[in-house]
């Protein structure tokens, strides 16, 4: 075992150590297991005085034999082999000669450092537990004991509650085992939703162009504000938490920073109801992130974090000298993306979610096991259904329709056509996704069980109504060069539907990475939930009946209707978070190679949105004619294909 916890086998030329035993081997791999268990929200405010081994401890006793636990294990056994690998190859990689990589690496970090803009006032707010928190307006009475929110699985918990190790994406049984005495709320879609409306009227005060991360969390530039009213931002923050607490009666926390990233990190140092500022120079910046470790940046979940843990960088600061090493381990935009979290970079503008440009559209279902045919699709034709709503709430078509299926061994299957139209209304993408959906049937086998189901349209057609000039004619967006500044090296730019510039980082790709991970988290400790109410009496389900302490309006208003209207509150709020989500820009890894990106280009104005397709290897708009579309999709494939070649011809010479 290594001293960064992972398991190191010897291949080639490398000796092996005779004195390590397949017991001690298979210890080892549980200890990774273990720290995997504890889960995406681990980083948590409220846990720094927890026994994190104590609580691995008992979710890995509470959940051992179930198919979330050997989901897992296969998870964590196949991490540790690629880790492996990463470790093979960085001991081939430091017996060559690395000096070109490592003048690139410096090239690039002296490029970065002259775009460094500290200028700007980012200001990252957070609520503090929030549903939580909105809970207790209502039960006062449950502001001074262990209480958490979610059904299945707790989606927040209140600060006496973290004490005990509990924590958002936690199975609610666990959670039982830690906490006895822990009180758990139905989720109230709406009573949340209004709560929130009240925060960010308060924020739109200090930056009416405030940008909602998701329902409880927000970042603002007060840049403008502090000047206008002669303020420094630690007066304008406290004066903003307060008028916070007395506008809707929770408390809010609070980063100020240069950039939007470092805010993001500094809003976690002093909650609750604090707020916690980085100063604006250099030194301080690199400071701050020097003993920073890698799991508090937003974008690196469990699995980077052990890759990076594998090859000696657990801290922020350990990144620089393995500088040389990074883009062959972990590809180009891992390199890049690294590069700006050791030096505390990030993107300072800050403005509304609804004007990003929208990558895709789509809706999921959760369920228990299911395999009866007609059931299957009946599931699917209700999920064309929903998404026929959402597409036409964003006023969007899809080009190309993706089917996602988890199977009951939690494996994720996904499925894409191309239809001969853009699609958006049920009939259609019922349609086209039924034949994707048989085509798994026939690959799987009779009595296929699955436990989700998901369509998503992506390559979007905007069916809003445009803007037209005096007679008639879709008004060009402008592409003159004075509209078009040059970008920073440690950023791209995208032009959104109103010709606006906009930062595009490569953080983006990472912080989606993580979300979809914590999303996965989510929905495989629901069936963990699922699992072990099997195994309970049917008369011991509520878990909120177990503390005699709680006022009994509390029992009684768990009613059979409220049971029902909660459990679709948490689908409309899943949903819904996963829309917020989607709002960010982000790229789907599907979408890049390691390497030199394929950069889409600008749009021909002159061709009709709907008189386009779009090529689903390089996305860019082609006129809609069969023969020509063809010969262009055959070309990005061949390209490809030469490309990769290219690439693995330069690896292989780099290591000779």
């Amino acid at each position: 075992m290594t001293d960064e916890g992972t398991i190191q086998t010897h291949t080639g030329d490398a000796p092996v150590n005779p004195s390590v035993t397949r017991s001690e081997v298979a210890v080892a791999e549980h200890d990774t297991l273990k720290y995997h268990l504890l889960g995406p929200s681990l980083t948590k405010a409220g846990q720094d005085a927890v026994d994190q081994q104590k609580v691995s401890e008992i979710i890995y006793n509470a959940s051992k034999g179930s198919k979330f636990f050997n989901n897992e294990e296969y998870k964590d056994k196949n991490l540790t082999q690629k880790i492996e690998k990463i470790l093979t190859r960085k001991r081939q990689l430091e017996r060559i000669d690395l000096t070109s990589d490592l003048r690139r690496a410096d090239e690039y970090i002296a490029e970065l450092e002259l775009s460094r803009d500290l200028s700007q006032t980012v200001v990252h707010v957070d609520c503090d537990a929030f549903y939580a928190a909105v809970e207790e307006l209502d039960h006062p009475e449950l502001k001074h004991v262990p209480m958490a929110v979610g059904k299945g699985v707790l989606t927040t918990c209140n600060y006496h509650a973290r004490k005990y190790g509990c924590r958002s994406g936690m199975a609610g049984f666990v959670a039982m085992k830690l906490c006895p005495q822990l009180i758990c709320l139905p989720l109230n879609f709406e009573k949340y939703t209004k709560k929130a409306q009240e925060v960010r009227e308060v924020l739109a005060q200090y930056d009416p162009r405030f940008q909602s991360a998701s329902m409880d969390e927000a970042y603002l530039n007060i840049t403008q504000y502090c000047t206008d009213h002669d303020l420094n931002p630690d007066e304008a923050v406290s004066q903003l938490r307060a008028q916070v607490f007395e506008r809707a009666k929770i408390t809010v926390s609070a980063g100020v920073a240069a950039n939007a990233r470092i805010a993001k990190i500094a809003s976690n140092r002093n909650k609750p109801n604090g707020q916690f500022r980085v100063a604006s120079d250099r030194s301080t910046i690199l400071a701050f992130m020097r003993d920073l470790p890698t799991r508090k940046v937003n974008g690196v979940g469990r699995v980077f974090e052990r890759e990076l843990d594998a090859i000696g960088v657990k801290n922020c600061g350990d990144i620089y000298p393995q500088r040389a090493f990074l883009s062959k381990l972990f590809g180009e935009k891992a390199f890049h993306f690294l590069m700006q979290v050791h030096l505390g970079l990030g993107h300072t503008s800050v403005r509304p979610a609804e004007e990003y440009e929208r990558k895709s559209v789509g809706t999921e279902s959760t369920f228990r096991d299911m395999s009866g045919k007609e059931e299957l699709r009946a599931k699917l034709r209700w999920i064309a259904e929903e998404l026929e709503k959402d597409l036409a709430r964003t006023q969007h078509k899809g080009r190309t329709l993706v089917l996602k299926v988890k199977l009951h061994t939690y494996e994720v299957l996904t499925r894409q056509v191309v239809p001969p139209k853009a699609v958006s209304t049920a009939n259609d993408l019922y349609t086209y996704a039924l034949p994707m959906f048989q085509r798994l049937e026939r690959e799987r086998g009779p009595g296929m069980t699955l436990r989700l189901m998901g369509l998503r349209c992506t390559h979007l057609v905007s069916t809003k109504k445009e803007d037209v000039d005096f007679f008639g004619l879709k008004r060009p967006i402008s592409t003159s060069s004075s509209a078009n500044p040059i970008s920073t090296p440690h950023e791209k730019t995208e032009t959104d539907a109103n010709g606006h510039e906009w930062q595009v980082w490569p953080e983006d790709e990472f912080e989606t990475a993580a979300r979809e991970e914590r999303e996965e988290e989510f929905d495989q400790l629901e069936k963990l939930s699922q699992e072990y109410e099997k195994t309970l009496p049917h008369n011991n389900n509520n878990s909120h009946n177990n503390n005699n302490n709680v006022d009994p309006k509390i029992d009684q208003s768990f009613t059979r209707s409220q049971k029902k209207a909660s459990e679709e509150a948490d689908r409309r709020l899943r949903q819904t978070a996963r829309e917020n989500q989607t709002d960010i820009p982000a790229y789907p890894k599907k979408e890049y190679r390691r390497g030199s990106d394929i950069t889409p280009s600008k749009r021909d104005h002159g061709i009709e949105t709907s008189d386009i397709w779009h090529c689903p290897i390089c996305s860019r708009p082609q006129v809609a004619r069969d023969r020509d579309f063809n010969h262009h999709v055959d070309y990005c494939l061949s390209r490809g294909v030469i490309r990769e070649a290219v690439e693995t011809g330069e690896e292989e010479g780099n290591e000779t």
